[in-house]
């Protein structure tokens, strides 16, 4: 397996980020394509050599790009716009040499409605796009258990819709186990993120005190102090049963580092790098 890092983590800008990574020994980079330089709209056709020239100078390849407009796909009006925006995504992905582009789709219903139907239609288009281009649009692990996730992906009929796999949101939600994810989602896996954190299940005040971290998390004052993201190893990620089973499935691909609070990005992402070498060369994934 191979070590990448969300270059948005470092907080230094792209090509900062960049040459950041390439200094920890960091093999691999995802960056957000949604908005700001990377977007489509921006990335002329200088300025995708330009991107690339950054990356590969550096000695790295892009993991991944995040293609999440923060919006998912279940509403049946809204999808028109975002399944075009997607596809854009993906074929900017592909002219810096990527075939992966994750995003999020919101959460899928555990039962057959009208909201998992407006939802498998409008991934079934974006699988069958990037069936046609031989890429992926990867789905972040999270919102529902892996078994419902892996329900819903078996229904598309099509292969390009896959899993990006975060093991850290599957403990924070929804208390599933990211082993047992696996079992429904190994065969989907094109990408994961490193990451690793806890649900919280003590009253808001007592939750404050688990860490400074924890006032700066916005997500976690939005989800009401239900989950807190920490630094690799110090979560409810079991690392040491997770990795052999993610190899288990065949994945050998990126372990794509993502920290999104902290005062000490650079830090907190190069201990990270030292935890996944260490574990990497404890369980023979090289």
């Amino acid at each position: 397996m191979k070590i990448g890092a969300m270059v948005e983590s470092f907080r230094l800008g792209f090509r900062a980020g960049v040459e950041k990574a390439a200094e920890l020994g960091i093999e691999g980079i995802q960056a957000y394509a949604t908005y700001g330089e990377l977007a489509p709209e921006n990335m002329t056709p200088d300025k995708i050599r330009e991107t690339l020239d950054i990356v590969k100078s550096n000695g790295l390849v892009f993991s991944a790009l995040c293609g999440d407009f923060g919006h998912g796909f279940m509403n049946a009006d809204e999808n028109k716009i975002y399944v075009e925006k997607s596809k854009r995504v993906l074929d900017l992905a592909k002219k810096l040499e990527c075939n992966v582009v994750t995003t999020h789709i919101g959460t899928v219903p555990e039962e057959e409605n009208e909201t998992r139907e407006i939802m498998r239609k409008a991934c079934r288009e974006l699988a069958e796009y990037a069936d046609s281009v031989e890429a992926a649009f990867a789905v972040e692990t999270g919102p529902e258990p892996g078994k419902v996730l892996g329900e819903f992906l078996d229904s598309l009929g099509a292969g390009g819709v896959r899993v990006n796999f975060d093991p850290a949101n599957l403990v924070m939600c929804v208390d599933d186990r990211p082993e047992n994810a696996l079992k429904y989602l190994g065969k989907y896996v094109v990408h994961t993120h490193a990451k690793d954190g806890i649900m919280l299940k003590k009253k808001i005040d007592e939750a404050i005190e688990i860490g400074e971290e924890a006032k700066e998390h916005k997500a976690l004052l939005e989800m009401g102090h239900k989950y807190l993201e920490l630094p690799l190893g110090e979560g409810d990620v079991n690392f040491d049963v997770y990795l052999p089973a993610l190899a288990a499935t065949g994945f050998n691909g990126f372990l794509t580092i993502e920290r999104e609070v902290g005062n000490q990005p650079e830090k907190d992402i190069a201990l990270a790098v030292n935890f996944l070498r260490e574990k990497i060369e404890k369980f023979n994934l090289k």
